[in-house]
């Protein structure tokens, strides 16, 4: 199935094809559900080359993947980029040595990790989730990735959540594929 000619990679609007789900996963959260883009095959081709195109010029040697839906992202990415893939998971899923960075929420705290072994020193790293919202667990990422001695060079994010700030909190360049102010 190709793009009709109503609807070109310039014009399409991204945002039509990502749902909005009202009071998930509680009351007064808009969850913005970027599975039905996903399963739009033009719009994920769209998307992913989007992507590729804010994310390429950062000239990364690995991407990083912050679980679970960071994974969605960073893996096309990086087999269009040429470079590699680490993932960022919660606690007692990777094998091996890990190393672990702890940080607050607004709703309590968590922790992720990421393999010891998993960065080269000095490697350029891109990190990927689908969303920006409070930056809290991006920053996170930032922070642990530091730790095993990446050079974060940006953060990219399918879908950013401006009113919430999130932007404010980090110290690399952001890419954010789509913006809701609300």
């Amino acid at each position: 199935m190709g793009l009709g000619t109503d609807m070109t990679t310039a014009t399409m609007d991204l945002k039509q094809h990502i749902r909005g789900i009202p009071d998930f996963p509680k009351p007064g959260i808009l969850f913005y559900d970027i599975s039905t883009l996903m399963r739009n095959a033009d719009a994920w081709q769209v998307a992913m080359g989007r992507v590729t195109h804010a994310v390429a010029p950062w000239a990364p040697d690995m991407l990083a993947a912050i679980e679970s839906r960071g994974f969605l992202t960073a893996a096309p990415l990086a087999s269009r980029l040429g470079c590699g893939l680490v993932m960022l998971r919660k606690p007692g899923k990777l094998p091996g040595e890990t190393v672990a960075h702890s940080y607050e929420l607004e709703y309590g705290s968590d922790t992720l990790h990421i393999q010891a072994d998993a960065i080269v020193p000095g490697q350029r790293v891109v990190v990927m989730d689908d969303l920006l919202a409070t930056g809290g667990t991006l920053a996170a990422s930032i922070a642990l990735l530091r730790k095993v001695g990446a050079n974060v060079v940006g953060a990219s994010v399918l879908v950013e959540l401006t009113a919430l700030g999130g932007r404010a909190r980090l110290d690399v360049p952001v890419r954010a594929l789509v913006s809701y102010d609300d």
